[in-house]
């Protein structure tokens, strides 16, 4: 096997001596571009960006994902403006077709995978492969794999993990090209170590090539399914159940991907210092895990800066960074105005909650106390906009009526707005426009966060519970750079920690944030200009892929 790429394939440039030791970076999705729909939120922005930061740092990585032939799904609204769910496919030109076809083994039946690449030229990141398996060779079935990332099936989902682990690996071979290192971003390719294992026939030579980055702070969040369901579907390649225990650790009939990962990389990381410890403590009590580090999530600033906003800040000239600010928030307003029919006004605080619909982050925590939402939006002397936007899983029905409900709030509030299509051309805006950046999961749930990152860049103040990567941000120094609210006992009963982080929402919002707005405008541009001078570099991602090197790849 060789240890260069094939030269069609090959990187842009000569590699940087620090990084010049290869790697294979794998994920479920990638954000890398608003016209290539094939993520659906958090994970896939931090994998963009890490795919962008490669290049600019001219590091050995290549990116290897799935062509989402319907995406994860377009978000809009119905007659009765409920949320709709739209699949519909995706073609790109861009891409180029690569012609390297191969078999894995699904639910014991061939399946033809094929591979599309991206020139790293066209969106400037590294060399990245997506595969496919919409052929013609396969059955309706075997081509729908690839359709729709993350598909409700149980079936569906774990032969998309395949395609992923397998199907990568085996990618790889047809180029013959072997990496130094096989990164794991979260433990979905993690089906691609058996392949290895029948490639090297040696745990060893495994985990001396494998890492893994895990991002959920929760062990019950972790993927997990009956190993013998697994053996139907043809996960472990062919290796038979008596060795896939003896490679895996797992003595009982409950596979764990991460455990599995954990066990097979020679180093994992959290991916923030806080979620470092969270992980450390919540798998301590298994046997063979590899070591885990952290190395805190980060965005890439050249993609997510407005470069305007930027140039007068680095200038130091406050006017043109007030001036450019004001305008990115009429043209986030242009947007609201758009899709809602509402006319917000540039200069009112504007606040924004805008990621992924989940339980834990609470999208609708601020309006539980109905009466003191209303009074916050009706307030003359202090007026306030906010507005909401994200998108819920699919299948999520409670996420969707949290959707919806917030939505019915707004109706006949004409300082509240619902927005529909948050991806990266929404998100950016979002972000721009945002004085106020309002992130409120319950602490300990939100392994880092990247959304409040971003923000910073683009002048935006986070206000944000005390967890994930926010924690380091505070602490960068003594000079305050956000609005963080005190932690609650993290034990106890949800509706009492929600209530009392609403109290302090509250508190914190009408007695800090409103005044100092409005009461003592220079002291908030200083505070903006703080933020966005301490939110780089640490949390650029240049910082990142470089620790990756430093503590993942050495």
């Amino acid at each position: 096997m060789s240890k260069i790429l094939p030269e069609k394939y090959r990187h842009p440039y000569a590699f940087n001596p620090k990084y010049k030791k290869s790697a294979v970076y794998f994920s479920m999705e990638f954000a890398i571009d608003q016209c290539l729909k094939i993520y659906s939120g958090g994970l896939g922005f931090l994998a963009g960006s890490h795919m962008r930061s490669a290049y600019d740092l001219k590091q050995n990585v290549v990116g290897i994902g799935i062509l989402w032939k319907k995406g994860y799904y377009d978000q809009f609204k119905q007659e009765d403006l409920s949320m709709g769910v739209l699949f519909q496919e995706k073609i790109y030109h861009f891409l180029e077709e690569t012609n390297i076809k191969f078999t894995i083994k699904i639910n014991n039946h061939d399946v033809w995978v094929t591979a599309y690449y991206l020139n790293p030229k066209t969106f400037g990141t590294v060399p990245m492969f997506f595969l496919s398996t919409d052929l013609p060779e396969n059955d309706y079935l075997a081509k729908s794999t690839t359709f729709r990332l993350y598909d409700s099936d149980t079936n569906a989902k774990v032969a998309q993990t395949m395609v992923l682990g397998l199907g990568g690996a085996k990618l790889l071979d047809a180029l013959d090209y072997e990496p130094d290192v096989y990164h794991l971003n979260e433990a979905h390719a993690v089906s691609c170590v058996f392949h290895l294992y029948n490639k090297f026939k040696s745990v060893e030579a495994i985990r001396e090539k494998m890492v893994i980055t895990t991002h959920t702070p929760e062990e019950a969040g972790n993927e997990k399914h009956d190993i013998h369901f697994l053996e139907s579907l043809s996960f472990f390649d062919g290796i038979p159940m008596e060795k896939v225990r003896e490679i895996t650790g797992i003595q009982d009939d409950t596979f764990n991907h991460t455990l599995v990962g954990l066990r097979l990389s020679h180093i994992a990381n959290g991916v923030s210092k806080l979620h470092g410890e969270v992980s450390r403590d919540m798998w301590k009590d298994y046997s063979g895990i590899c070591p885990i580090t952290h190395i805190t999530n980060a965005q890439n600033k050249k993609y997510w800066a407005d470069p305007w906003l930027d140039e007068a800040f680095q200038n130091k000239d406050r006017a043109a960074l007030i001036k450019r600010k004001t305008r990115l928030k009429a043209k986030l307003f242009d947007v609201v105005a758009d899709q809602t029919g509402k006319l917000f006004d540039p200069n009112i605080l504007t606040i924004v909650w805008a990621r992924r619909f989940a339980d834990y982050k609470r999208p609708d925590l601020i309006t539980r106390d109905y009466e003191r939402f209303i009074n916050l939006l009706s307030n003359t002397e202090k007026p306030v906009q906010i507005i909401f936007a994200g998108k819920p899983y699919p299948m999520d029905y409670g996420a969707i009526h949290n959707f919806d409900n917030l939505t019915h709030i707004s109706k006949n509030i004409k300082n509240m707005a619902v927005l529909t299509g948050h991806e990266l051309k929404l998100s950016r805006q979002l972000k721009e426009g945002a004085d106020v950046w309002l992130n409120n999961p319950r602490v300990t749930r939100e392994a880092s966060g990247t959304s409040g990152m971003t923000a910073a860049m683009n002048g935006a103040i986070n206000f944000s519970t005390n967890d994930g990567w926010v924690r380091e941000f505070k602490d960068l120094n003594k000079t305050q750079n956000s609005f963080v609210l005190p932690i609650v006992d993290h034990n106890l009963p949800t509706h009492q920690q929600d209530e009392m982080d609403l109290k302090n929402l509250y508190e914190m919002l009408e007695n800090k944030v409103l005044p100092l707005y409005y009461n003592d405008p220079k002291k908030w541009w200083d505070l903006v200009e703080t933020s966005m001078k301490q939110i780089v570099p640490f949390f650029d991602s240049a910082r990142m892929v470089d620790e990756y090197y430093k503590k993942l790849y050495k």
